[in-house]
């Protein structure tokens, strides 16, 4: 079983801590966290392009000039397609771009994003985490007794709206609870810190 560093929220280190294996210790799929990730940023995206037809152009109602005798092309319309101002043909209109990855696939993206955390010594167990009230200065004295000055990435068993707010005015660190784990979240972020309790369930849920 993989073993990680056990510390007190001062920064102590307390002794280690046993991770599940089948969760923390598997042999990471690369292709599989590249899906995830390609997944995970197709739904970022908005789809909310669009440009006009034909029909939706502004003008164009009659006929420019007649259809015979004046030794021009024939023309219908000065908003068809070839005429400047004229609606686009094939444009982009409004669409979603998300996708879905089967649960057991999800689920093995996210075994490999921690288990890599893991294997690059990137992992932090805090015995708990717990603040009295949000001050950004918590955080930064947490992180400071740590040794951690990365990107951080830090994950509670629940969602704490305190340890939330705490850390909301620090661009490089991000709180969110298990359920709300992803790949995209772990890949981008330097280090991860979970809470005892958060790294049991995580074992627990995705096993």
């Amino acid at each position: 079983m993989p073993k990680v560093a056990l510390f007190e929220q001062n920064g102590k280190e307390v002794g280690d801590v046993e991770l599940n294996e089948t969760v923390f210790g598997i042999e990471p799929n690369n292709r599989v966290l590249s899906e995830a990730v390609n997944m995970q940023r197709a739904s970022l995206r908005q789809g909310t392009h669009a440009v006009k037809n034909r029909s939706q152009v502004r003008g164009g109602g009659r006929k420019p000039w007649r259809q015979k005798g004046t030794g021009n092309a024939r023309q219908g319309s000065i908003r068809s397609p070839q005429w400047v101002g004229g609606g686009v043909v094939f444009g982009p209109t409004p669409r979603s771009y998300s996708y879905r990855m089967p649960k057991k696939v999800r689920r093995l993206a996210l075994k490999s994003a921690l288990s890599t955390k893991v294997k690059e010594d990137n992992v932090v167990v805090l015995e708990s985490l717990t603040f009295e009230a949000p001050k950004t200065k918590d955080v930064v004295t947490l992180l400071s007794g740590l040794n951690i000055n990365k990107k951080v990435l830090i994950v509670t068993a629940e969602k704490d709206e305190t340890v939330v707010r705490s850390a909301n005015n620090l661009k490089q660190v991000k709180v969110i609870s298990v359920r709300d784990l992803n790949v995209l979240d772990l890949l981008m972020h330097d280090k991860l810190i979970l809470t005892k309790d958060a790294a049991e369930e995580a074992g627990e849920v995705l096993a």
